[in-house]
C-alpha cells in the first residue's frame, strides 16, 4: 500500500501521493498541488525538486555510487569503451556484437560535415571560444538535413541515424572549432580510425604530416568521455529536457545543453583547475603557500577541483581517473611545473587532516584537467571535451521525453514579488 503525505493549509488537510524509486529514493508528488490548493512550492535552484522520473543514471552521493543503467561506473571504466557506453546509456542495454558494429558503422558513416559548413566556420573570428562555435554549429548542422527540418515528434523512423550523426559530428565540429580558433587548416576524419582516435587526429594532425597516435593518450581521453557520459539531472541535462519538452529537434535541444554547460559553475570546473595552477606558478609558489592560504577563510584562496556538491565522501570517477592520470604522466615522461604543483596539492588533500576532515578530496575535474594538459589539449577546449562526453546522456534524456506519451511542455511557476497595479506616466510628467 502506497504512503500518503498530509499537508495542512488554511485549516484544510490535503493528501499527497508519494513515490519510491527502484533504489529506494522517496518523493512527495506535488504535481496537482496548485490545482487542489492554489498553492505552489518554492525551491530555489530546484535542489529539492524532482523534475522527472528517469531510468538512465543513478547516483548515491553519500555512498559515492554512480551507475549507468544499473551498471557500476567502475565496471564500465574497466571493461567498456565510450562508444559502447554511449549505446548503453541511450538504448538502455549493452549492445551485442551486431548492434555494436552497426552503431560504430553509423558513427563512421555520419562523421563528415556538409562541405558548405566550412563557410560557417569562416564566419567566426580567429580566437572565438570553441564552445560558442560548438553550440552554433550544432544548430547549423541541422539546417543541412532535410529530415531534421521536418522533425516529427515521436515519429522519427531514422532516430538512430540522427543519434549517430550528433554523437559523431559533435566531435568533428569540436575539432574544427579548435582549428578555427587557432587559424589552422581543417583536418578531415579518417574512416579507419575509431571514435577517440579520430578526434585526436582531427585536433592535432597537420597536412602532409603523419600524426602518431599514442595508445595511452587515446585510452585516457576515451575514459574521460566515458566518465562524463551522464550525471543525472544536472544543469545542462535539465536544460536539454526543458528544450526537448517544447518538441524542439534533437540537435537544437543538445545545442542548448552546450550553452548551459559553458557556464563556469558547471562545465568549466576542470578549466578552473588549470587556471588555479597557472596562478600559483605565476606567483612563484610551488603550491605550499597556496595550501596554507586555502585553510584561511579570509585569504580568498580556494582549491578548485576538490570536493563535490553531490558526492559527500568521494567521487567514484576520481578514484578511476586518478590511476589513468598517474599512468599517462608516467608513460609520457612529461616535465611540467603546473603538473608538479598539482601533485603537491593532491598529496596535501589526501593526507592533510584539514582537507581530509572536510572531505576536500580531488574530484574528477582535478584529474581530467591534469590529463588534458598532459596530452596537449588547450584549456579553452576542456569544456568542449566535457560536451562531447556528455552527449549520450543528453540524447538519452531527450529520448525519455520523446518516448513518454503524457509528456508536456515544462513550465515552472513563480511567486511574483514586483509592484502591484502600476500605471503609465507620460514622458513629460516623469522626473
Amino acid at each position: 500500500m502506497s504512503k500518503e503525505a498530509k499537508l495542512e493549509l488554511d485549516g484544510k488537510v490535503y493528501s499527497l501521493p508519494t513515490l519510491t524509486g527502484s533504489e529506494g529514493e522517496k518523493a512527495v508528488d506535488v504535481s496537482t498541488l496548485r490545482a487542489t490548493t492554489n498553492y505552489i512550492t518554492i525551491d530555489d535552484g530546484y535542489g529539492n525538486t524532482g523534475s522527472c522520473a528517469s531510468k538512465v543514471t543513478f547516483i548515491d552521493g553519500d555512498q559515492g555510487i554512480l551507475r549507468y543503467r544499473g551498471i557500476p561506473i567502475e565496471e564500465l571504466a574497466e571493461k567498456s569503451t565510450f562508444v559502447e557506453t554511449a549505446y548503453l546509456i541511450i538504448y538502455g542495454e549493452l549492445p551485442n556484437a551486431v548492434e555494436l558494429k552497426r552503431f560504430s558503422d553509423l558513427l563512421g558513416t555520419h562523421q563528415f560535415l556538409h562541405e558548405d559548413m566550412k563557410y560557417h566556420f569562416e564566419g567566426f573570428p580567429t580566437g572565438a571560444h570553441p564552445m560558442a562555435i560548438l553550440s552554433s554549429m550544432i544548430n547549423a548542422a541541422s539546417c543541412f538535413d532535410e529530415g531534421l527540418m521536418k522533425w516529427q515528434w515521436g515519429k522519427m523512423k531514422q532516430f538512430d541515424v540522427y543519434v549517430a550523426k550528433l554523437i559523431s559530428q559533435v566531435r568533428t565540429i569540436a575539432a574544427y572549432s579548435y582549428r578555427k580558433s587557432h587559424g589552422l587548416p581543417l583536418i578531415y576524419p579518417k574512416q579507419n580510425y575509431k571514435y577517440t582516435e579520430n578526434f585526436l587526429h582531427m585536433l592535432f594532425s597537420m597536412p602532409y604530416e603523419d600524426f602518431q597516435l599514442k595508445p595511452e593518450v587515446v585510452k585516457a581521453l576515451d575514459l574521460i568521455f566515458l566518465l562524463h557520459a551522464d550525471h543525472e539531472q544536472n544543469c545542462s541535462t535539465s536544460t536539454v529536457r526543458m528544450v526537448a519538452s517544447s518538441q524542439a529537434n534533437l540537435f537544437a535541444s543538445c545545442a542548448a545543453g552546450v550553452c548551459a554547460l559553458w557556464g563556469p559553475l558547471h562545465g568549466g570546473a576542470n578549466q578552473a583547475v588549470l587556471e588555479m595552477l597557472a596562478d600559483i606558478h605565476n606567483s612563484g609558489d610551488d603550491g605550499s603557500k597556496f595550501i596554507t592560504a586555502s585553510k584561511d577563510k579570509n585569504s580568498g584562496k580556494k582549491l578548485m577541483g576538490f570536493g563535490h556538491r553531490v558526492y559527500k565522501n568521494h567521487d567514484p570517477r576520481a578514484t578511476i581517473i586518478k590511476k589513468a592520470c598517474d599512468d599517462v604522466l608516467a608513460k609520457l615522461h612529461i616535465t611540467d611545473p603546473l603538473l608538479d604543483i598539482a601533485k603537491k596539492l593532491e598529496e596535501a588533500a589526501l593526507k592533510d587532516s584539514y582537507f581530509v576532515e572536510r572531505k576536500l578530496y580531488p574530484n574528477v575535474d582535478f584529474y581530467s584537467g591534469i590529463i588534458m594538459r598532459a596530452i596537449g589539449i588547450p584549456v579553452e577546449m576542456f569544456t568542449v571535451i566535457f560536451a562531447i562526453g556528455r552527449m549520450p546522456g543528453w540524447i538519452a534524456n531527450y529520448k525519455e521525453i520523446m518516448d513518454e506519451p503524457k509528456s508536456r511542455i515544462y513550465r515552472p511557476r513563480q511567486i511574483y514579488t514586483g509592484k502591484t497595479v502600476n500605471h503609465y506616466v507620460d514622458l513629460e510628467a516623469r522626473k
